[in-house]
């Protein structure tokens, strides 16, 4: 069964057959929202709103470990997260799709590890590459089958939020070598390592990010919504191809 995560514009996965809708408890407190569980494409998936069903939990505020611990419990064979970025790049227009390989995490004070407490042995994971390549290749294969671009490979540059960032920033993250900048892919992504689960991302560009292109003198949070809706049509029909194998 595949797990999809869904960020700011994805709340709901329009098309999902609903047939459950259970609340999880975990050791690390509840999930943003019940878990979803239907068919798509003729497959099992279940579904999480990262923000609530009603987008009403920030990126600070999250609960990253319950989210992919009640994931985990249902024996998911890999995670999808879908997530909206500001482009640094120029070429990665607003409506852009992208499949990170890499991120950056500027984020602090959140719950980013399960490997901590005074019973619980020091830990390290290998998180060279972030995202799993295979799940990635599925995603990317997924894409074409429908007809769908995705800009190949970038990083992901990962801010605490929920403000946005300042022209003067972005820049550091560029030179840093970031591609896209967004809340939540972390610790998301490091969480699912620690877990075990395959895990991918797809980076949906809502905007050029403060400084650049449209938003060389701030940012239209009006416009940012109408690119959305367009672009997660896009995202459930790759998501249908991949549910669908």
């Amino acid at each position: 069964m595949l797990a999809i995560i869904g960020g700011s514009g994805l709340s709901q996965l329009g098309n999902l057959k609903i047939e459950l809708r259970k609340v999880a408890r975990t050791p690390y407190g509840e999930p943003s929202g019940p878990l979803t569980f239907g068919r798509v494409g003729g497959r099992d998936v279940v579904f999480l709103a990262r923000h609530g069903y009603r987008h009403t939990v920030a990126p600070h505020e999250v609960n990253y470990r319950a989210n992919l611990w009640a994931l985990k419990e249902e024996r998911v064979a890999g995670v999808v997260s879908v997530a909206s970025v500001g482009s640094i790049r120029k070429d990665l227009e607003p409506g852009s799709l992208m499949l990170p390989d890499q991120i950056i995490d500027y984020t602090w004070g959140r719950g980013s590890t399960y490997f901590e407490g005074a019973d619980a042995p020091v830990t390290h994971v290998d998180f060279t590459e972030p995202y799993s390549p295979a799940l990635r290749q599925r995603i990317r294969e997924a894409a074409h089958l429908c007809g769908e671009h995705l800009a190949e490979g970038g990083v992901y540059a990962a801010t605490q939020g929920p403000r946005l960032e300042t022209a003067a920033e972005i820049n550091r993250m560029e030179r840093d070598g970031a591609d896209v900048v967004g809340m939540t892919g972390m610790p998301e992504a490091v969480l699912a390592r620690e877990l075990g689960l395959e895990y991918a991302a797809i980076a949906v560009v809502a905007n050029y990010a403060a400084g650049r292109g449209d938003s060389a003198r701030g940012i239209s949070l009006e416009r940012i919504s109408a690119v959305l809706d367009e672009a997660m049509g896009r995202v459930r029909k790759i998501i249908e191809r991949l549910a669908g194998g």
